[in-house]
């Protein structure tokens, strides 16, 4: 059995490296960590099994073709992988037949690295107009008069320059084919969403257990970020705030520094092969927790497991936030969103995106079904004192939800 160090301690081979150059702090990692022996990335097989069932789709929903432009579900539907920018690069998949890749000539050999499905590339050059491609396409395989999807991250100049390309152009949501789609994670997708939250806990359970004082966010945030390079994952956020930042849901820019009896908040993600990773903890460093600080985090320790609670296969979204504020109001936080209380909603879907549809927000209607997965955050927030959000995502199985990583038992053991 391996017995773990106190959170509390001031030792370590990290936290002493907190000050040094990051790649000393790289090096004190990796002194104490294994990598994590990390899934495959999605197949080929499993992308051109996704480009079917979008086929599909398209067909049942009378919509002929549907447009992605650069971003996670370009990543997700091809395996392209590229920035945004001014320089239109996407996807037209039409309801039948191969998609195409329309990007910058300069940038085909680039995009090209990562495409993973059978696609031609036509390129366009600085003085020529990308949409007229599109347009030329979708007039080659007959589907110019049919509607045509836009994801819904799609930046407006798309659909304005295609309409000036296709007359009478017939622009729908592509919600019903994307989202329906990316809603419904695979074993695949679901096994890396574990690895990915099994790295994070680990960076975070290594930062917290050699916190000290004097500490910043910035040093927790070094901390974790080399924690999680060394054990496999990508760091995509590290979020980390002290005493009254806390009770701020996404931080304050003014100085923060650990003194004993602070209230910390690690709120960090990281991703695998695509997916991502979102999770919280909160603990009181060096000295026991108040009376206060202990039933706000026993509050909200409550509040993960009536949300829980509450997720059911056909049940709406919307109801577990619902369920989590009663409680909470019941205690006298709120009324809905007020302070001192919970302030924002319950959860986000979680997938390649941090944050992606559906929402626990009140008034969601969209049912729970197997492969939905989900963040569990329902924190309390006091203006002027501290905060406490513990954060863990899951996934809906048919026999109900399941944790990536369990929340832990006690304000006592904040990592176990």
């Amino acid at each position: 059995m391996i017995q773990r160090r106190s959170f509390m301690t001031g030792a370590g081979a990290l936290a002493a490296a907190m000050t040094l150059p990051m790649s000393r702090v790289m090096a004190a990692a990796a002194d104490v960590l294994t990598p994590v022996r990390l899934p495959p990335p999605i197949s080929q097989a499993e992308r051109l099994g996704r480009i079917a069932k979008a086929r599909q789709l398209m067909q049942q929903n009378g919509i002929g073709s549907i447009i992605v432009e650069s971003g996670s579900s370009l990543d997700y539907l091809t395996g392209v992988q590229w920035h945004r920018s001014e320089r239109l690069t996407a996807a037209v998949i039409p309801a039948q037949g191969d998609p195409i890749i329309v990007t910058p000539f300069f940038e085909r050999p680039s995009v090209a690295e990562t495409l993973a499905i059978p696609a031609e590339i036509r390129t366009w050059n600085e003085d020529e107009e990308p949409l007229k491609l599109v347009a030329d396409f979708l007039r080659e395989r007959g589907v110019a008069a049919a509607p045509v999807g836009f994801e819904e991250t799609d930046r407006y100049f798309i659909f304005d320059r295609l309409g000036q390309q296709l007359a009478g152009l017939k622009a729908v949501s592509a919600n019903p084919v994307v989202r329906a789609l990316r809603l419904i994670k695979s074993p695949a997708e679901l096994a890396l969403m574990q690895t990915a939250n099994d790295i994070t806990i680990r960076a975070m359970r290594h930062a917290g257990e050699n916190a000290k004082l004097g500490m910043t966010p910035a040093d927790f945030g070094a901390a974790i970020d080399a924690a999680t390079a060394t054990l496999g994952g990508s760091p995509e956020f590290s979020l980390v705030l002290i005493d009254e930042a806390s009770a701020l849901p996404h931080g304050s820019k003014k100085p923060q520094i650990v003194r004993r009896g602070s209230t910390i908040l690690f709120d960090c993600g990281c991703t695998v092969h695509g997916y991502q990773s979102d999770i919280s903890r909160t603990f009181v460093f060096g000295a026991p927790p108040t009376p206060e600080q202990r039933k706000v985090w026993n509050q909200v320790h409550e509040g993960q497991q009536i949300a829980i609670r509450a997720a059911k296969v056909g049940v709406p979204a919307g109801a577990v936030d619902d369920a989590v504020r009663a409680a909470y109001e019941s205690w006298g936080y709120g009324p809905g969103y007020k302070l001192p209380g919970l302030s924002h909603r319950t959860g986000h879907g979680i997938g390649m995106d941090g944050h992606e549809p559906v929402y626990l927000v009140h008034g969601e209607t969209t049912p729970f079904a197997p492969g939905m997965c989900f963040s569990d955050e329902p924190g309390i927030y006091i203006p002027g004192k501290f905060g406490v959000r513990l954060e863990d995502c899951w996934t809906m199985t048919e026999a109900g939800p399941k944790f990536f990583t369990e929340p832990p038992p006690s304000i006592d053991r904040p990592f176990d």
